[in-house]
């Protein structure tokens, strides 16, 4: 018996009873062992009750990231799912299995990172038990300049399924960033290997990181003010299995067709930034004050300088500010 083998008959017969007997007889294995692999799920976190005569029933409440549980509610089957209590950054794996000729469709998700990176060689912030850390690896058609579209792709797939399963509004800052009740609650980091030769991109690891709840202790005080979370009380059943299925999806769905006008419309109508006083960020430059004033087809940043000019940003960092 595996801990898959009995998690999966769990989750078939969820929120009903199934007997230590049945189990054991549909596994092949003593009432003990059973007995012992109930135990060990419990410790994970599975919420797993016991009835004398009727046996056990796995809660659908608990909160607990899994492959059976992210399965239960994707569309995409022919997704490859790995789940991790904890790893280094499910970008850096991903990108190592990648370039070891690793398929299109193989997501990595994990409840930690202990090495969680962000834009511009930023960490991320990625604490156990609070956020959902999340790659995907993508083989697209696409050259190289395409590639930010991929990233738009996956912002809107977050902010729909955040929408959806929280009930809140959500906001996408320029352009990888998520926001809810004005703070940041997931970063994406769109990572690619090129074709010199062609100009195509070989593979692409596109990674996205969630806040789900506040950790416990709170945010560090570097990100107080920053950083949010999409649920500050009460969380649903099966969150962040419904989160990653949910972000998955869509994305899936989105990166097939990445110049469709609708993803455009529906980045661009969740812009955090349109009409907004900004300062453009450049390495050992002093900000350049602007207001974003638009957002091209290609998902470039339209921002009006001081002198009236119009400067298209098509990369690079920018904060917001205050206009005066």
């Amino acid at each position: 018996m595996t801990r898959e083998e009995l998690l999966s008959i769990l989750w078939q017969n969820a929120d009903s009873y199934i007997s230590g007997e049945e189990l054991a007889h549909r596994l092949s294995v003593s009432r003990t062992a059973v007995w012992k692999g109930i135990g060990q799920l419990r410790r994970e976190g599975y919420e797993i009750e016991s009835v004398p005569n009727r046996g056990y029933r796995l809660r659908s409440v608990s909160d607990v990231l899994s492959r059976e549980g992210i399965a239960r509610h994707l569309r995409h089957r022919e997704l490859e799912i790995r789940v991790y209590q904890s790893i280094s950054s499910t970008n850096t794996v991903l990108k190592a299995l990648a370039a070891e000729d690793a398929p299109s469709g193989l997501a990595l998700a994990a409840g930690e990172q202990t090495a969680g990176r962000g834009r511009m060689g930023r960490s991320f912030y990625s604490p156990a038990n609070s956020g959902l850390y999340m790659s995907l690896l993508l083989r697209p058609e696409l050259p190289a300049a395409e590639a930010v579209r991929l990233t738009a792709c996956a912002a809107v797939a977050a902010a729909e399924t955040i929408e959806e399963l929280s009930g809140r509004a959500a906001q996408i800052k320029w352009v990888n960033d998520v926001f809810v009740g004005g703070r940041k609650v997931c970063g994406i980091l769109t990572e690619a290997s090129l074709d010199c030769e062609s100009g195509m991109m070989h593979y692409v690891v596109v990674g996205i990181g969630v806040n789900t709840c506040v950790p416990a202790g709170d945010f560090p005080e570097e990100l107080h003010g920053i950083a949010g979370a999409v649920f500050d009380g009460e969380r649903i059943p099966e969150l962040r299995c419904r989160l990653a299925a949910g972000i998955l999806d869509r994305l899936m769905d989105y990166a097939a067709k990445p110049d469709d006008p609708a993803i455009f419309e529906a980045y661009k109508k969740r812009s955090f930034l349109l009409g907004r006083g900004i300062n453009i960020l450049s390495p050992g430059k002093e900000p350049v004050p602007a207001v974003a004033v638009g957002l091209d087809r290609d998902y470039s940043l339209l921002a009006r300088l001081d002198d009236g000019s119009i400067k298209k940003l098509s990369s690079g960092e920018v904060s917001v500010r205050s206009i005066s």
